[in-house]
């Protein structure tokens, strides 16, 4: 379904394209259509109220943390928590979508004036650390900043060889008008790394309290289906994000909070030590 949006998007600004190439102009024709100014983008919008898409019965107080106190949550306290979906194999919230397309965009732009991808990077980590991050909903997503990176590869994909492994560019500019030179696939930019569950964010220090006491009740789950709770191919995925400001917080991975499957220690509601 979400493929066939990106990709239906696509070929109606490709056929609407009259002109010399211009590739700030293009990206920007496509996240009008598919990202948006507003709280929620186009296509996040799209992927909450589609009744085809199948999203996990999760309501506010389901909510792994629907008792944390306003203090540990702080703006998420109001807005609770968003919807997830399974998107290329991977669970995902829908507000990841969003940071594709626009956050997405914000780095190809800085990238499109003259950063280099250092500074880049930076734009996303700034963002995590203050207003539309820790400092208002104690959350520092790792999952956010991948999926911002993830957007930034879409939009040099549109141009570019080999961003995609194996892959050519999405549109060619010919004699004034653009063509689609291939499709766009979800599964080329998502993975486990989107999945807060299986890669947590870094938290501040009330709300990483509160969930350090609430993940043991999920244990039977985990015990049930380990593989479920962590990410797959960790060691490429840590390569491949590794420069674009990540801070792992092992210690509230369900192997850490529950022990492996069998361990008769159990697991640590400890603060994981340094590099371990």
């Amino acid at each position: 379904m979400l493929d066939r949006q990106v990709n239906g998007t696509l070929a109606e600004v490709a056929a609407a394209w009259r002109g010399p190439e211009d590739r700030w102009r293009f990206a920007r024709k496509v996240y009008w259509r598919l990202g948006g100014i507003y709280w929620v983008d186009k296509v996040e919008k799209f992927a909450v109220e589609s009744p085809e898409i199948e999203r996990l019965p999760q309501f506010r107080h389901q909510s792994i943390f629907a008792a944390a106190p306003v203090y540990a949550t702080r703006v998420n306290w109001f807005f609770g928590v968003g919807a997830t979906i399974r998107l290329a194999g991977s669970l995902v919230g829908t507000d990841k979508l969003g940071h594709f397309f626009s956050q997405g965009l914000k780095y190809y732009g800085s990238h499109l004036i003259g950063w280099d991808d250092r500074h880049v990077y930076g734009r996303g980590r700034f963002n995590e650390r203050w207003l539309f991050g820790q400092l208002t909903t104690s959350v520092y997503s790792n999952a956010d900043l991948v999926a911002n990176y993830e957007g930034y590869r879409f939009y040099l994909s549109l141009y570019e060889s080999g961003i995609v492994p194996g892959k050519g560019p999405v549109v060619a500019f010919r004699d004034g008008r653009a063509t689609i030179e291939r499709p766009f696939a979800w599964a080329d930019h998502v993975n486990d790394y989107w999945d807060e569950a299986a890669y947590p964010s870094h938290l501040s220090p009330d709300l990483e309290r509160y969930l350090l006491g609430a993940l043991p009740r999920l244990c039977p789950e985990f015990a049930r289906d380990p593989a479920a709770f962590l990410p797959r191919r960790e060691a490429e995925l840590a390569e491949r994000y590794r420069d674009v400001g990540l801070k792992p917080a092992p210690e509230l991975r369900m192997d850490r909070i529950c022990g492996a499957p069998g361990d008769p220690d159990g697991g640590t509601t400890g603060r994981a030590e340094p590099g371990r």
